[in-house]
């Protein structure tokens, strides 16, 4: 079977662990040279390391996705190193504190927000000028299951993640005609250190499973399948979109 993505670069935020790090194996495995972006050293090294011992090319860049100079940095220093952006997985995000809406702290929504939307927003606010400048590209946000649906008790989780949805329409509206593609990708359960957190509170636990049609978690390599191919040419006429990689769960 052909590699999909021989020749392109792909950069993926949060790529130390679960989607992040499933989405830069998989990029690499198609054929990309992947620049693996997150605030975890050891975790992002440890995926640059998977990907030179299966005969990949990957690079690692320290990035907060709270901070705005070090996501306009890591950008700059992804295309300084391989000369383009093909690919962009803006992945990186948090779950935050669980409480409900009227006692969810204000620091806690504030952070929440920070990373999971205004963190896509800068992302994509710096590559796509580099897209636009080389005739074209493919971004991928991850939003959730529960930017479709709420989430109690994850006040702020859902509202940023609502909100990578309708930025990602927008931004697929604003560049359909420039050769830039903007979707996203709304995973359901998935087994994730993320999930592991939350899940570690027994009731949240069985809610979530039973939110699962198919029974099961999903893994981190069913969400980056849908990635990769949503960054090929086989996904050329598709853009504004919003992926649900759930077991069926938004179905219902």
């Amino acid at each position: 079977m052909a590699r999909r993505l021989v020749g392109k670069v792909a950069l993926v935020t949060g790529g130390s662990s679960g989607i992040g790090r499933a989405s830069a194996l998989a990029f690499a495995r198609e054929g990309a040279k992947v620049v693996v972006a997150d605030v975890s050293v050891e975790g992002g090294v440890g995926t640059v390391r998977l990907i030179k011992e299966a005969g990949g090319e990957a690079l690692f860049i320290k990035a907060d996705m709270a901070k705005a100079t070090e996501i306009e940095a890591m950008v700059y220093m992804a295309v300084k190193a391989s000369g383009r952006l093909d690919c962009a997985h803006n992945n990186a995000g948090i779950e935050g504190a669980l409480a409900t809406t009227a006692e969810c702290p204000e620091e806690n929504w504030d952070r929440v927000v920070s990373i999971n939307l205004k963190g896509v927003w800068l992302c994509m606010k710096y590559e796509i000028p580099q897209m636009l400048k080389q005739g074209g590209g493919t971004i991928v946000n991850t939003a959730s299951g529960a930017g479709l649906v709420g989430v109690p008790q994850m006040p702020a989780y859902v509202a940023s993640k609502h909100g990578v949805v309708g930025l990602t329409k927008t931004a697929a509206l604003e560049y359909a005609k420039s050769g830039v593609r903007v979707n996203a990708v709304c995973p359901g359960v998935i087994q994730t250190p993320m999930v592991e957190r939350v899940t570690r509170q027994r009731p949240v636990e069985e809610q979530m499973m039973v939110a699962e049609p198919v029974g099961r978690r999903g893994k981190p390599e069913e969400v980056a399948e849908a990635v990769v191919w949503l960054c090929s040419e086989a996904a050329s006429f598709v853009t504004g979109q919003t992926m649900a990689v759930d077991g069926g769960a938004s179905a219902q």
